[in-house]
C-alpha cells in the first residue's frame, strides 16, 4: 500500500485548505493557527488535533516532517479591502516563519503552497519589491523553484468566483515540474439559485446574522440582482449621498449587491459586510445563512461549524480556502510531483 503523503498545514483556520488536501488523499500531520475559537470546528471536522498558538512562539524543531507545507497565510496586509501593508503590516512577514519551519525540517519538504488574495500580484515588499519576485528570491535561498498562478474558484466546481493566487515552490533537486491544475469544463455553472433552493441538512436549523435596522429600511429597496442603486437617497448615508453625487470620482462603487438567483455568487469575504459582499438573499431581506455561504464555499453539508458567536461563524467561513479549490491544487500537486 502506497504510503500517504505527509502535509503540513499553517494558518490552517476552520480546515478549508486541509479538507481538500484530505480528499485528494494526502495526510495532515501537523496543524496550527493562532485562533483558539476555530479549534472545535477544525477537529471536529478534520479528526486531527489543532495546536492554537502564535507560529512565531512554536519551536520549529517540534514539527513533523512533512512531504508538503499549505499556507494560507493572512490576506489582510494585501488585499484591496484591507490596509495594504503589505510587509510593513505586523502579519505582512509571515511567510519568513513558514521559511523557519522549512529550515527546520529533517529533510526538506518535496513542495511548498502559500495562498492568498489577487492584490498579492501587485503588493511590494518594504524596500519595493514585488512580493512575487521577493518570494521567489526567498524560496530561491531554501532551494526552491516557484510559479504562480491566479485561479477562480469557480473554474473548478466551486460556487461563487474568488480569485486567488496559488504559489507553488518545489524542491529544485526533484527534476519533475508542477502543472496547475486546467480549469474544468462544466456545462453549466453552479448559480445562487442552485445554492438556495436546496433544504437544510436533517436537523439544522437555519442560522442568520441579522442585519441593522438601518440597512434593514435599505434592503428592502434592491431588487433582485440589484444594487444601492435601487435605494431612493432619502434612505442613504451622508457618505454615500456624497459618493452617488460624484459617482465618477469614486470610481462607480457598487454597494449592497445584491445578486439575483441566475447569477453566480461573488466572493464569500471574512466581514459579510451588506455594503461590500454581497451578502444578501435574492429574494428574503436577510444575509445569506451559515449554510448558505458554506455551500458558496464548496464546504459540504456535513461540515459542521462551531464558535463563540455566529459573526465568527461568517468569518472563519469567509476566510477558508475552498474546499473544492484546494482539491484540485491537491491533485495536480500528486500528479506532478509525487
Amino acid at each position: 500500500m502506497k504510503k500517504k503523503i505527509r502535509v503540513i498545514s499553517l494558518f490552517s483556520g476552520c480546515g478549508g485548505f486541509d479538507l481538500g488536501f484530505k480528499k485528494a488523499g494526502f495526510d495532515i500531520v501537523f496543524a496550527n493557527d493562532n485562533e483558539k475559537n476555530l479549534k472545535d470546528t477544525y477537529e471536529k471536522n478534520l479528526g486531527h488535533t489543532l495546536i492554537v498558538d502564535d507560529i512565531k512562539k512554536i519551536d520549529k524543531k517540534l514539527i513533523p516532517n512533512g512531504d508538503v507545507i499549505i499556507a494560507g497565510i493572512p490576506c489582510q496586509p494585501f488585499s484591496n479591502a484591507g490596509n495594504r501593508k503589505s510587509t510593513k503590516d505586523k502579519d505582512g512577514n509571515l511567510f519568513l516563519e513558514v521559511i523557519k519551519v522549512i529550515n527546520n525540517q529533517k529533510s526538506k519538504p518535496a513542495v511548498i503552497i502559500f495562498e492568498n488574495v489577487r492584490g498579492f500580484l501587485s503588493s511590494k515588499d518594504e524596500k519595493g519589491i514585488l512580493l512575487t519576485k521577493r518570494f521567489e528570491i526567498e524560496m530561491e535561498k531554501c532551494g526552491y523553484k516557484t510559479q504562480f498562478q491566479l485561479l477562480n474558484a469557480s473554474d473548478f466546481g466551486v460556487p461563487s468566483n474568488r480569485f486567488r493566487v496559488f504559489i507553488v515552490c518545489v524542491l529544485k533537486k526533484i527534476k519533475k515540474n508542477f502543472y496547475f491544475p486546467v480549469p474544468q469544463i462544466l456545462k453549466q455553472k453552479i448559480t445562487v439559485g442552485d445554492i438556495i433552493s436546496k433544504p437544510l441538512p436533517n436537523n439544522e436549523i437555519e442560522e442568520v446574522w441579522d442585519l441593522s435596522e438601518a440597512t434593514l429600511r435599505s434592503v428592502k429597496f434592491i431588487k433582485e440582482g440589484g444594487s444601492w442603486k435601487d435605494i431612493p437617497d432619502k434612505y442613504l448615508s451622508k457618505a454615500h449621498k456624497k459618493i452617488r453625487k460624484n459617482i465618477v470620482r469614486y470610481r462607480s462603487p457598487n454597494f449592497y449587491r445584491r445578486f439575483s438567483r441566475k447569477e453566480i455568487m461573488g466572493t464569500i469575504t471574512a466581514t459579510s459586510s451588506p455594503e461590500n459582499s454581497g451578502i444578501i438573499h435574492p429574494l428574503k431581506n436577510r444575509r445569506y445563512s451559515v449554510r448558505e455561504i458554506a455551500r458558496f464555499q464548496s464546504f459540504p453539508d456535513s461540515f459542521k461549524f462551531y464558535g463563540n458567536s455566529i459573526s465568527f461563524k461568517y468569518k472563519m467561513i469567509g476566510n477558508a480556502v475552498p474546499p473544492k479549490l484546494a482539491y484540485h491544487i491537491g491533485k495536480a500537486i500528486k500528479k506532478s510531483i509525487f
